[in-house]
């Protein structure tokens, strides 16, 4: 491999992460598309709450990230008294998805905000190039 600039590795960099805060969006989104899912089995449980595990990696001789998998939230579920429903228990309990729709939402709002800096690395550094090639023709 060849070496490369210092543009390039933080381009490399940002890219890595830009790939992870994409994946963890679409994690986010899962969630909030289960918001609301009950299971259909008496005394079953409903839709759990996925988060995302990152963990650093090499990129182009520096350090990146990546997301590895998700793993289930195990914060408890809530509770809603609601015998005719087919997810209701014994007593007439249905457990409720342990997703908080305005945290995934803030959650979304800072994956987008992730996005968006490590695009703008991106494109400083492709302008830090092409200034220093500019330089170079002169």
């Amino acid at each position: 491999m060849a070496p490369r600039s210092i543009a390039g590795v933080a381009q490399a960099v940002a890219a890595s992460a830009m790939r992870a805060q994409q994946a963890r969006m679409r994690v986010i989104a899962e969630n909030l598309a289960n918001a609301n899912s009950t299971s259909r089995v008496a005394g079953g449980d409903p839709y759990r709450r996925q988060a995302p595990v990152f963990e650093p990696t090499k990129v182009a001789g520096a350090q990146g990230v990546r997301m590895t998998g998700v793993q289930p939230d195990q914060k408890p579920f809530k509770t809603e008294y609601d015998p005719g429903a087919p997810g209701a228990d014994a007593n007439g309990y249905v457990k409720l998805p342990n997703v908080d729709s305005l945290v995934e939402a803030l959650d979304m709002k800072e994956a987008q905000r992730a996005y968006e800096a490590n695009l703008n690395v991106i494109e400083t550094a492709r302008a830090m190039e092409m200034r220093t090639l500019d330089l170079l023709k002169k």
